[in-house]
């Protein structure tokens, strides 16, 4: 087929561009103590330290690699009981926690595991592959900025490789989650601001602060500390534009999301907002064991320039 591109006058060097971009797909490749085992019909079979676990994931829309009887031998399953929540079953292997470890060349990471009951136990493996950029992208004593930080992995990653680390969450409980992964590393130093993201993005503009490295991963909608409602639909544009006012010359933002914004699109957010920045752009993924690869959503990587 041919590839077309519609272009006007004003913007056909931004449409020649994009029209030969390749899309990647990143998936780490130093997780020892996690593994995807296989999916399909709708789910999950992974390998968390030592458990197996069975978790839905709509996505994956194919049939399964493995047979029933490897599927039936999942520790526990996740079992939805509405749109955000669900039970762990059989309750009675339901670990109170655990610990798993994450190690590279260059990071030696631990991590403390739990079922929630909004199917997440406290990591998104996939992410390795940005801590992996992180620690190649950060010197001792750059600032490092990570807004909806959750957990932490990005935070450690930059705490490891010797940056000044601001981690940003609205939850107090995640930041305590992150603070138990920080002493589990062997880690120290992180800042830890419990507040609204982008309010607190918008006050470091205001004060004039930058960053060398930024990491964001806004979800699709949830609430603040103080109940504010967040919708990533209404707040994108001003988030990425604030953004980019914080990252110093010669500095990198990441930005992924599993939201169901494309690839193409984050491209053309920021080709807008930072059009001399160079970006590369696709899919974060996780490769199961046969080889087939899961998306679990959008990444892009900008570098500014010098």
């Amino acid at each position: 087929m041919q590839q077309r591109c519609y272009e006007s006058t004003r913007n056909s060097d931004l449409c020649n561009r994009m029209s030969t971009r390749t899309y990647q797909r990143w998936a780490p490749k130093h997780w020892d103590e996690y593994s995807l085992l296989d999916s399909g019909h709708g789910a999950r079979l992974e390998k968390f330290g030592k458990l197996i676990l069975d978790r839905p994931d709509p996505s994956v829309v194919w049939s399964r690699g493995r047979n029933n009887l490897e599927w039936r031998d999942a520790d526990s399953r996740f079992e939805p009981t509405s749109r955000t929540k669900g039970d762990w079953s059989p309750a009675e292997v339901r670990p109170k926690g655990w610990q798993m470890n994450y190690k590279s060349p260059k990071l030696q990471l631990r991590f403390h595991l739990e079922m929630t009951s909004f199917k997440h136990v406290g990591i998104f493996p996939e992410q390795a592959a940005n801590w992996e950029y992180i620690a190649d992208n950060v010197q001792e004593g750059q600032k490092f900025l990570n807004l909806f930080a959750y957990t932490g992995g990005a935070s450690l990653a930059a705490c490891a490789a010797g940056a000044d680390v601001t981690h940003v969450d609205a939850i107090r409980q995640v930041i305590d989650w992150t603070r138990k992964n920080m002493q589990l590393s062997g880690l120290d130093g992180i800042r830890w601001v419990v507040e609204d993201a982008l309010k607190f993005a918008q006050r470091e503009q205001k004060r004039g602060n930058k960053y060398h490295g930024i990491i964001l991963d806004p979800p699709t909608w949830g609430l603040g500390p103080k109940g504010e409602k967040w919708k990533l639909e209404d707040q994108l544009i001003p988030l990425c534009q604030t953004v980019a006012q914080l990252v110093e010359p010669g500095g990198f933002i990441i930005m992924n999301t599993y939201s169901g914004i494309s690839p193409s699109a984050l491209e053309t957010v920021w080709s807008r907002i930072l059009p001399t920045a160079e970006s590369e752009c696709g899919e974060l993924c996780l490769e199961a064991e046969d080889g087939h690869l899961v998306s679990t959503g959008s990444l892009i990587r900008i570098k500014t320039r010098p």
